[in-house]
């Protein structure tokens, strides 16, 4: 199942001495003889990729890269939990899921005492105390805290979308969207809230919402000391203290703290209002406003702050 494709050919070498700094906007010697683009470090130019697969053609540089990307595509699961009978493709996958039914998380953070299953999750959860960010993007100098995370990221650039549904053929940059996505085909939602019932199809979308129960609101701003159930949400608040708005419109100029925002402007432009009233028909650019809107044909009356509504400009 596999062919052979010579990769992109490098065309000049590394100048001795060169400093490992990384300037966004610095010269980018090494470039591809076939295609031209340019990259700042040889080691962005992969020599070959003479893995082939069959199915899709897409090229590889390892044959443990081709083996995993035809086990995604074919969907073949070999590894089954004896417990509850879901499968995996990797056997590392399945004895991270037996942890669940154990409930052994033995590897424990000193600075907050939150455990977990796999040491690699503990190193990858010590960044958030530390502060590293070690893996730079060449592109427009974003940094992470996680190799896998640039490596996403790096599609926003490239425009790759490697993971495609079987079901509808939509592609994917990461595989966690991916399975998401294929949610929607099975309806599946094996994640269950002990407290109210609701089921989601991640489990990390199950701790979030756990957090409503509790109250936990364990996502600390050092700047005001406001408190939040999601780290995502005190990344977006922290842009109030920093002014950063990093998502831009292309049509105007004007930028917004968070996609969404940006999401909810464009419509403006495009004049989409997708979100429609079933009763009398008009349309609504956010699913917000529809639910205010039903309001007048139910004759209900909420308090303002029992809405939920938070635009976030």
């Amino acid at each position: 199942n596999e062919g052979k494709s010579r990769g992109c050919q490098i065309s000049r070498p590394r100048r001795k001495g060169r400093s490992r700094e990384i300037n966004p906007k610095e010269e980018k010697p090494y470039y591809c003889l076939q295609c031209g683009k340019g990259f700042i470090l040889r080691s962005h130019l992969k020599p070959e990729k003479p893995y082939q697969a069959l199915e899709c053609g897409k090229c590889l540089s390892y044959k443990s890269a081709l083996i995993t990307h035809q086990k995604s595509q074919t969907r073949e699961r070999p590894y089954k939990c004896l417990n509850c009978g879901k499968s995996f493709t990797w056997r590392s996958s399945l004895v991270k899921h037996q942890a669940f039914h154990t409930g052994q998380r033995p590897h424990k953070c000193l600075d907050c005492e939150k455990s977990f299953i796999q040491r690699s999750d503990l190193v990858k959860h010590l960044a958030i105390h530390t502060g590293e960010r070690p893996h730079k993007c060449v592109d427009c100098g974003k940094s992470f805290t996680q190799r896998s995370y640039l490596t996403t990221h790096q599609m926003i650039h490239t425009g790759e979308r490697p993971l495609k549904c079987l079901d509808c053929g939509k592609s994917f940059r990461d595989r966690s969207a991916l399975v998401k996505h294929q949610a929607i085909h099975t309806g599946e939602r094996p994640h269950k809230c002990l407290d109210c019932g609701k089921s989601f199809i991640r489990r990390s979308d199950l701790v979030r919402h756990q957090a409503f129960h509790t109250g936990e609101r364990r996502h600390k701003c050092v700047d005001c000391g406001k408190s939040f159930t999601q780290r995502s949400y005190l990344i977006i608040h922290q842009r109030i203290h920093t002014g950063e708005r990093p998502h831009n419109c292309l049509d105007c100029g004007k930028s917004f703290t968070n996609r969404s925002a940006l999401v909810r402007h464009q419509a403006i432009h495009t004049g989409e209002r997708p979100h429609k009233c079933l009763d009398c028909g008009k349309s609504f650019i956010q699913r917000s406003h529809l639910i205010k809107h039903g309001r007048i044909h139910t004759g209900s009356k909420l308090l303002p702050a029992a809405t939920g509504l938070a635009i976030l400009g």
